[in-house]
């Protein structure tokens, strides 16, 4: 399968992907943990793929997303941002609100 559509087909399983370095238990960088305490916080269910266990998606990732750094958040298939909007949204509460429109929480 074609890394563009593994990504697709990733994406397009469940609800809300967080693609990030490290996994949810075990972040391996500061942005990539904030992302999934707020992703926690709201109390919603989801997808994490760890971007160091393929360097191929890692890269391509970047280019279908047109969003060069990680994590990136998607949510019924859409990128919503990176680190710096997940936080925002949480803190503003638009990431609860999008989380329960997706039917993701």
């Amino acid at each position: 399968m074609e890394v563009v559509d593994r990504i697709k087909d990733t994406i397009g399983s469940d609800p809300v992907v967080l693609f990030m370095k490290g996994t949810p238990d075990f972040p391996q960088c500061g942005f990539s943990a904030q992302a999934v305490a707020a992703l926690r916080a709201c109390g919603t269910e989801f997808s994490a793929v760890n971007i160091f266990e393929d360097p191929e998606l890692r890269e391509a990732l970047k280019s279908f997303s047109n969003w060069p750094t990680y994590p990136q958040l998607y949510v019924g298939g859409e990128l919503v941002g990176g680190c710096d909007i997940i936080v925002e949204m949480y803190h503003s509460g638009e990431l609860a609100k999008l989380l329960e429109q997706g039917d993701a929480a």
